[in-house]
C-alpha cells in the first residue's frame, strides 16, 4: 500500500490529504476498514426486517383473534413443535387437531400457535379463524354477500386456517359435503389447518369392538376423518374445566 504522504502528493484529493494529516499528527494510528454494516436496529439488517414483519403479522393476528384470546400463548410442546414447522415451511406442517373436553384449553392453544407463527416474522402471514357453526352459516346460500363458492375458495386457499369447535354443528349431508370439500382441498394443497373439537378423532372400542362414545368419524364420516388422521398432529388436552375455574376464582 502506498505511503499516505506520497498518495497526497500524487493525488491531492480531500481523502488523501486527510489521511496524510492523520499520519502526521497520529503516527501510531493504523488505518483500516470502516465498519459500515447496519446494526439489528437499522434498515438493511436481516433482524431489523424480521422485526418489522413480526409487528405486521402480530397486528393481523390481533385483528383476527377474539378479545378473550388476545393473550393466548401456546405452551404444549407438540403445539409449539407444529407451529415451528409451519413457520419453517407451512406446506410441511400438516394439520393440527386439538381434542379434549370442554374448557380444557384447546382454543387457547390454537390461537397461541398462530401467535407463535406471527412472532417469528414470516414473509407472508394471512389467517382466518372461525368456529364451525359460523363457517357453515357463511357457506349457506345467502349467508355471505360473496356467495358460497367464493367463501369456500377463500377458506381453502388462506395460508393459515383455524376451525374451532368442529363437530358441534347440526349434522346433514350438506355440512358433511362442505366440510369434506374444505379439508380435502387443504389436504391436497398441503396447507396447514388447525382444528379443535370436543370429540376424539376415533373413539376407543369396548370388548365387543363397538365405539365407547361419539367421535368425529361417526359425526363427519370416515372419508374426512381419514384425511385428518393421515396428516395431522393429534394433541389431546385433558384436565379440569379452565373456564369454570376462572368463574370460581372471580
Amino acid at each position: 500500500m502506498a505511503d499516505p504522504q506520497t498518495l497526497a502528493q500524487n493525488s491531492p484529493s480531500l481523502l488523501a490529504r486527510l489521511m496524510a494529516g492523520i499520519v502526521e499528527h497520529c503516527p501510531d494510528t493504523t488505518t483500516g476498514p470502516i465498519a459500515d454494516e447496519p446494526t439489528p436496529d437499522e434498515p438493511g439488517h436481516p433482524e431489523y426486517h424480521r422485526r418489522q414483519r413480526a409487528n405486521f403479522a402480530l397486528n393481523r393476528w390481533r385483528t383476527a383473534a377474539p378479545h378473550r384470546y388476545r393473550e393466548a400463548t401456546a405452551t404444549h410442546p407438540d403445539v409449539l413443535a407444529w407451529a415451528t414447522r409451519a413457520t419453517t415451511d407451512n406446506r410441511d406442517a400438516g394439520f393440527l387437531v386439538l381434542t379434549g373436553t370442554i374448557g380444557s384449553g384447546k382454543t387457547h392453544q390454537a390461537y397461541g400457535a398462530l401467535r407463535h407463527i406471527a412472532e417469528t416474522g414470516p414473509r407472508r402471514f394471512e389467517m382466518i379463524a372461525t368456529t364451525a357453526p359460523d363457517m357453515y352459516g357463511r357457506l349457506r346460500p345467502g349467508g355471505s354477500t360473496h356467495g358460497t363458492e367464493h367463501e369456500l375458495k377463500r377458506l381453502c386457499r388462506v395460508p393459515l386456517l383455524l376451525l374451532d369447535d368442529l363437530g358441534t354443528e347440526k349434522l346433514s349431508e350438506w355440512t358433511e359435503e362442505a366440510t369434506y370439500r374444505l379439508i380435502n382441498e387443504r389436504y391436497n394443497q398441503c396447507l396447514p389447518l388447525i382444528v379443535t373439537t370436543n370429540f376424539p378423532v376415533r373413539a376407543a372400542l369396548d370388548d365387543t369392538g363397538r365405539p365407547t362414545g361419539p367421535d368425529l368419524a361417526s359425526r363427519l364420516g370416515d372419508r374426512l376423518v381419514s384425511r385428518l388422521a393421515q396428516t395431522a398432529t393429534l394433541v389431546h388436552l385433558d384436565g379440569p374445566d379452565l373456564r369454570r375455574q376462572l368463574r370460581n376464582a372471580a
